[in-house]
């Protein structure tokens, strides 16, 4: 009988000489990236949980003169908001024609908006120098002490932004947030309302990278807010929120998507108050958008659904330049 012979073992080869453990990389801490804003902090949550939904039906007409100036126009019909003591929300119907010319060049930007009830609203952009950039905005109504004014500079360094604001009724303000790691920043703010005779001091982190983005805020008047963005690829993203105030003992969380797609954006939310929003922004044709906007609210058994058309005629002005002046 034949012998059974085993297969001989291979035996692995010895370790080269030259082949090292993969080291972590090495951070330059005097090569940081500089932060975002300390205001915009919770930006991506703020995309997602807070789209802007309106009321009502709004249509938007913006014509390009050349490549810098530019002339808008606006109908809405729909109910607004009134402040009351109560939690209450008070709704009153209103309808009203804004007229608005924007000029928009590389250095600067002037957006101005007239209503028929006579609000005039003004905005301003200005690159002073490189790194630093002057920001202001005023409200003038005809109604008693509700017109304000305020500015800010804005000053950005290799590793840091600083900011400081003021407004009419002795408002200061002023902010600062520093890249401690290539993905985490830390900041705070301070601010000083006189005419209410209120002060308040503020702390905020950011972490963030490729996939996420993580951030938390905490302030002496008594709001805590954390929000957290998953981005599961490049079109479509997942956040969460959680407000809380310590004062007040008042908490909301919510939770929210958005999705690009070739032509239209999807958003929407839910959060603890029984509130459930979408919002839909698509581009038709060159220059035409069309927005549907829909809410429901299950504590008042209140339905709403909305749609807005946006129209431009563009001359000689990108359609990029003109949707820059969204806002800043």
């Amino acid at each position: 009988m034949a012998t059974l012979v085993p297969p001989a073992t291979t035996a692995p080869p010895p370790p080269s000489p030259d082949s090292k453990p993969a080291e972590p990389e090495k951070v330059d801490y005097m090569d940081l990236p500089c932060p975002i804003p300390y205001e915009e902090i919770h930006r991506e949550s703020f995309m997602s949980l807070k789209p802007e939904l309106f009321e009502g039906l709004r249509f938007d007409f913006t014509k390009g003169l050349n490549q810098r100036f530019s002339l808008s126009h606006s109908v809405f019909m729909g109910p607004t908001e009134v402040p009351s003591q109560s939690a209450e929300v008070i709704k009153i119907p209103t309808a009203h024609y804004e007229f608005g010319a924007n000029f928009i060049d590389p250095k600067m930007m002037l957006f101005g908006r007239i209503l028929t009830d006579g609000r005039l609203n003004a905005r301003v952009k200005c690159d002073l120098s490189e790194n630093l950039t002057l920001k202001a905005n005023a409200q003038l109504t005809n109604e008693p002490h509700m017109s304000h004014g305020m500015a800010n500079f804005d000053y950005k360094g290799s590793d840091f932004r600083t900011q400081l604001q003021l407004g009419n009724g002795a408002l200061f303000g002023a902010s600062y947030i520093q890249s401690v790691t290539p993905h985490l920043a830390l900041g705070g703010e301070v601010f000083w309302a006189g005419q209410h005779r209120k002060s308040g001091i503020g702390y905020a982190a950011r972490y963030n990278t490729d996939k996420m983005v993580a951030t938390g805020q905490v302030a002496s008047t008594g709001m805590v807010a954390l929000s957290y963005v998953q981005k599961v690829s490049e079109k479509v993203s997942l956040a969460s929120d959680f407000m809380y105030n310590y004062m007040s003992r008042d908490v909301t969380a919510s939770l929210g998507y958005d999705y690009i797609l070739r032509q239209c954006r999807l958003r929407g939310k839910i959060d603890s108050n029984g509130c459930t929003a979408a919002f839909l922004e698509e581009r038709l044709n060159m220059g035409l958008n069309f927005i549907l906007s829909a809410e429901v609210r299950i504590d008042t058994y209140c339905f709403f659904f909305f749609f807005f058309f946006f129209f431009q005629l563009i001359l000689c002005q990108p359609p990029q330049a003109i949707e820059q002046s969204t806002g800043f």
